[in-house]
Parts: C-alpha cells; structure tokens; sequence
C-alpha cells in the first residue's frame, strides 16, 4: 500500500510506516489475530451478487472506507501493520466464486474439505456451500468470521461450515486440507513468502487451491516462489463484475502440491 492510497488516519501519522518489514515474516511471532470493533460495523448493507446462475446475498458494512480511519484501525497498523480490508466485496472475490461454481467438484475424492483463507466476507466459501463442500472460513479478524458465517445462514446454509482464525504469517499445522482457496491476499510483495509458507502447511499432498488475483505485480513473485518450492502452478484468465456493470479482469492461480 503507498502512502498516496493509505487511510487518513494513517497519512496523519507517517512513522507508521516505519515498521521493520520482518514483523510480518518472523517465524518465531506468536499468531496474531484482531476483532474490528463490532460498534464500527454495525450499520450494514444486504448485497445481492450475481454469480453464473446464482443468486448470493451478502451482508457487509455500510461504510467500509471510514472504518480505514477509526481510532481502533490506527493502533491496530501501528502495533501489526494491520489494515481491515475485510468489509469490502473485491472483484477478486467474484471471480473466485465464479471458478468455484464451474470446477467438478464430482471428480475430487469425496468428501471435499476446503479451507478459505483470509475469507472476508465469505462469498466464495459460501460459493463452496451452495455446491455441496465442507468448508472452513479463516481470517486474522475474528469479526469478519462472524460476517462470513452470518452470509453462510443468510444464504440457508445452518451446517457444512465452520470458522477459524489464521493469521497465515504463523500458519496451523494441525489440519491438512485437500482444496484451499483465497482471493486478493497478495497486495504487497512482503506477504508472498508467508502465503507460499501457509500452503506448505495447510494443502495436503495432491491437493488443489485456488487463489483469484487482480493481476497484482506481487502474484508474479508469488507464481515464481511456488514453482520453486515445486508445485505445479496454471493460471487461467478471469473476469468478474455485475451484470450490465464494470467488469474487473485478473487472473485463477490453480496451484496443485505434487
């Protein structure tokens, strides 16, 4: 993120940006997870989103961009670098659902596991839902879990679904999952080495993920780190937006752990 796109509350203290870049990938940090203060989302809007021939709807805060200068985000960027970036429905998140619904899902061994990472408000696990996976949200914010799970029900989806925070700069070790999926987690280059460890971690040998991009110049060096470590990575060209609306294109990154 440059200073010319950071929120307000960032601009007006710019000795934030002067945090040591390893705080984010030093293997001994303890996790750290953070909980949007549940009083700075309470106003929220019902989205309805379009997908192929399904039909989400998808609860989200009223006003997204000023949570970015509430005094909770300032401490929370000065103490972990960290920007909730959650509340916003991206186009990367689109165009992960629409690879969601068209994958045969009949051609994986069953039952299918999936874990999403950093899933904000859910619309591609809820995606996963409504084809008949199991899935696990993750996010590093406890309160965008709770938006996740409150879009599975909102979408009739009661079971099938859980919720686990991951802060995937420590990521767990204790769950191998067959189908891993993730959009828009690389907007800056210094997160590509923790993602590419959290694969490693989390997809089990065989397995597959899914991660959409917009094309970010962080996702190259993402694409090189992972053919390096050996997996096999194909990229597929996607699109998303809202029907007769502005079209975003980028790119599934199909990634497979041989």
């Amino acid at each position: 993120m440059s200073f010319r796109h950071a929120p307000q509350c960032l601009r007006d203290c710019p000795a934030l940006w002067l945090l040591p870049t390893d705080v984010v990938t030093s293997p001994r940090m303890p996790p750290r997870f953070h909980c949007t203060p549940p009083e700075a989302v309470a106003e929220t809007v019902r989205e309805t989103v379009f997908v192929d021939d399904y039909t989400f709807r998808i609860d989200r805060p009223a006003e997204g961009d000023k949570l970015l200068d509430h005094p909770w985000c300032r401490s929370a960027y000065a103490a972990d670098d960290y920007v909730p970036y959650w509340p916003t429905l991206w186009p990367s998140a689109r165009m992960l659902a629409k690879a969601v619904l068209r994958e045969p899902w009949d051609t994986y061994p069953q039952p299918v596991e999936v874990l999403e990472i950093g899933c904000g408000l859910g619309l591609a696990g809820v995606a996963c839902l409504a084809k008949g996976l199991q899935v696990t949200f993750s996010d590093v914010d406890e309160t965008a879990l709770t938006f996740a799970a409150r879009n599975a029900r909102l979408n009739g989806f009661s079971r099938g679904f859980t919720t686990r925070p991951v802060d995937f700069r420590c990521p767990p070790d204790d769950e191998k999952y067959g189908v891993v999926i993730g959009s828009d987690l690389m907007y800056e280059e210094r997160l590509v080495e923790p993602l590419v460890h959290l694969l490693e971690s989390v997809l089990a040998p065989g397995g597959v993920c899914l991660i959409a991009d917009p094309d970010r110049l962080p996702a190259r060096v993402f694409r090189w780190k992972l053919e390096e470590a050996g997996y096999s990575v194909t990229p597929d060209f996607a699109r998303a937006g809202e029907p007769g609306g502005e079209r975003t294109k980028g790119t599934i990154y199909r990634i497979r752990r041989i």
